[in-house]
């Protein structure tokens, strides 16, 4: 088995996190050179970057936002899709929450992409029945 890790960071290899956002479909697809810069503000910025590795390679990452007191919304977790099946977008939510709890976050929320319910239904999250999330146009 492989040994992966899980590391919270504020600096990484930017160019392998536009790479994983291109590859989950959440990011352009020009060559435009601002992209890097605005992955690294992403990552520095955000309240709780979590990278999984395997050796040296970033197979995985997820962020946490929040206002560091009191309320965090998981989101942007995804895996390579050559290392998927290893339980390592469990590991990286573990990471994510294990720092939010150490932080003393009182609620933890997220929205899931249609078909992930269970998985994150095993990590003990349950949907918000009565809730509907809304995006601005």
């Amino acid at each position: 088995m492989e040994d992966i890790t899980y590391h919270v960071v504020k600096e990484t290899d930017y160019k392998r996190i536009l790479e994983l956002y291109r590859a989950a479909g959440w990011w352009e697809m020009d060559d435009d050179p601002r992209h890097h810069e605005k992955v690294a503000k992403i990552v520095q910025n955000t309240f709780c970057f979590v990278i999984a590795k395997i050796g040296e390679e970033i197979v995985g990452m997820g962020r946490a936002i929040s206002d560091g007191h009191s309320d965090a919304y998981l989101q942007d977790i995804t895996v390579d899709k050559a290392h998927r099946g290893k339980g390592i977008g469990k590991g990286i939510v573990r990471r994510l929450v294990s720092f939010l709890k150490d932080n003393k976050m009182q609620w933890i929320g997220l929205i899931s992409e249609p078909g992930y319910e269970k998985f994150y239904n095993e990590l003990g999250f349950s949907e918000m029945k009565g809730y509907t999330p809304f995006l601005l146009k």
